[in-house]
């Protein structure tokens, strides 16, 4: 088994060398801050009864590769919301701020007896199993990709660009991984599944949002683009999240204009 991204020490938590983000040497993959954020609310304010549905976290510092620490804070506990939110420092440097907005679940048989209007509808996509393995930026990376050749990060315009992914090593040592700590980290994906080009990856996200229905299912969770508009630098995309059973809900994220990072194979 791998190492694990971060080890727990009394200065925090201290990154293991493939944490680091394909951008810089010295700088931890801003995915792996998404994780922690949400190890961390759900650790402190988790509810099986609650469903976490919006989850956005706001990067905006580069964080190097130092220790790490996030504290929690509950914004709101009401009967049907709450709202935590939680802050990141690295190095002592505050880098990152997540939000995360939980709704009490429903009994089904309050339903109503007909839903017809609008769904997203379950993907066509091959399992993971069947798939090859993909290469990604920088050479070896610390998780597993599968995806339809032709069909990965940076396949041509007008594609609809479809991945598995699957966590190869624990976040934090000693800590199994949960379906809303797995959505988190694939949820950062969105940006360069979006903005891949033919020369390569010219943005880097300053945002992620996720946005779950359900807790996804399975160790592969699957990423699709959908929509994206570019203007003056500035890139927004959408891409939906399914897992082995359909679809689950999206991830959103807004990226700037930054120097390339190499196109990988597709």
């Amino acid at each position: 088994m791998p190492q694990p991204f971060f080890s727990v020490t009394d200065g925090g938590l201290v990154p293991h060398p493939d944490a680091r983000s394909p951008w810089s040497a010295d700088m931890l993959h801003g995915r792996l801050l998404a994780g922690l954020a949400a190890w961390a609310v759900e650790r402190d304010h988790g509810d099986p009864e609650l469903q976490p549905v919006r989850f956005t976290v706001d990067l905006y510092r580069s964080p190097t590769m130092e220790a790490t620490t996030v504290s929690t804070h509950l914004v709101r506990d009401g009967r049907r919301v709450r709202a935590v939110d939680a802050v990141l420092h690295v190095g002592n440097i505050e880098v990152a701020r997540a939000s995360t907005l939980f709704l009490r679940r429903s009994d089904a048989s309050v339903l109503p007896a007909v839903d017809d209007a609008p769904r997203t509808p379950r993907w066509d996509t091959p399992p993971p199993d069947e798939l090859p393995e993909l290469p990604m930026p920088g050479g070896d990376v610390p998780f597993d990709v599968r995806s339809p050749v032709g069909s990965g990060f940076g396949a041509p315009g007008g594609t609809t660009r479809r991945v598995w992914l699957r966590e190869n090593r624990e976040l934090v040592a000693g800590t199994p991984f949960t379906p809303f700590m797995r959505a988190a980290l694939l949820a950062d994906f969105a940006s360069p599944l979006a903005n891949m080009g033919t020369e390569g990856l010219s943005y880097i996200n300053a945002d992620l949002s996720l946005y779950l229905s359900r807790l996804p299912e399975g160790e592969w969770l699957g990423i699709s683009t959908d929509d994206r508009v570019v203007a003056d630098g500035v890139s927004v995309a959408q891409c939906p999240i399914h897992d082995a059973t359909g679809p689950v809900g999206w991830s959103s994220v807004c990226a700037v204009l930054t120097p390339r990072m190499p196109r990988p194979e597709t």
